[in-house]
């Protein structure tokens, strides 16, 4: 039985293990595993490739999962311990990792950060959605439209292919665009609207995602662009938008135009 040990975790994913009563496993893929609970939370197993994320539990191996487990693979609990068919994760020596940015650090700078971000030499590609329902959800949130943002999240929540349909990753991208942008507590609000408008009629992953940055949380090559952005160290904003671009087929890139959607717009409204 391969024994692993886990390298880092959120404050999120040790929620996840001590509520979990009846847990199972919803994807395999060669470099991550996603479990799922009785109330539908996600926990993610991922190798180092992946990195750390908001509901992320990264491994120290780059352990092929769909080598090891399918979908009906047994799952048990234990005191610092997921078995997983016949791996067994050891959790009890893994860092905890914030997966909170400086949001504060962020608003303060602001300015600077729409200015950095809209003048670097890259497209703005679009999901193959409605360019009026993006504009929608772009603009309401920079002019603090709770109506128009709902209506637009309702509108967006699952509209495309995959497992995190691209009218939630533009969502998702705009919700951290708007932490940057709106004082906090605005944001937080926001946030929380927009996932609990969306979350239910979208995946299970994608919901888990949407509550996640609802809540202020980010997967690490997020952090990496805010730092950069922070900088304006044009070299690594360039190669933190790159590692975004690759996730995924066209999730990071969707998730990134809603991010520069609507930091575009907050830009044109101050310099009206």
């Amino acid at each position: 039985m391969p024994q692993i040990n886990a390298l880092s975790l959120t404050p999120e994913v040790n929620k996840w293990l001590a509520n979990s009563d009846q847990p199972r496993i919803l994807h395999v893929f060669y470099r991550a595993c996603n479990l799922i609970n009785e109330r539908k939370d996600i926990l993610s197993i991922v190798s180092p490739q992946i990195g750390n994320g908001p509901f992320n539990l990264v491994i120290e191996e780059d352990v092929l999962f769909a080598e090891y487990l399918d979908v009906q693979s047994k799952i048990a609990l234990q005191a610092e311990q997921i078995i997983l068919g016949d791996l067994t994760i050891g959790t009890a020596n893994a860092e905890l990792w914030n997966s909170r940015p400086d949001w504060e650090v962020l608003y303060a700078g602001r300015e600077d950060i729409a200015n950095r971000l809209t003048k670097l030499p890259m497209t703005n590609d679009k999901p193959n959605l409605p360019d009026d329902l993006l504009s929608t959800l772009t603009n309401s949130i920079v002019s603090a439209g709770k109506d128009a943002i709902l209506s637009a999240a309702r509108q967006l929540a699952g509209l495309g292919q995959g497992l995190t349909p691209a009218g939630d990753d533009f969502m998702i991208g705009a919700i951290y665009a708007a932490w940057i942008i709106c004082p906090p507590e605005v944001a937080g609000k926001f946030g929380e609207e927009i996932a609990k408008t969306a979350a239910p009629m979208t995946t299970s992953l994608s919901a888990a995602w949407l509550k996640s940055a609802g809540r202020g949380e980010a997967g690490e090559v997020w952090h990496h662009l805010f730092g950069a952005l922070v900088l304006g160290d044009k070299l690594r904003i360039q190669k933190s938008i790159n590692s975004i671009l690759a996730v995924g087929e066209t999730s990071g890139a969707d998730a990134l135009a809603g991010f520069i959607g609507v930091c575009s717009a907050y830009k044109e409204r101050i310099i009206e």
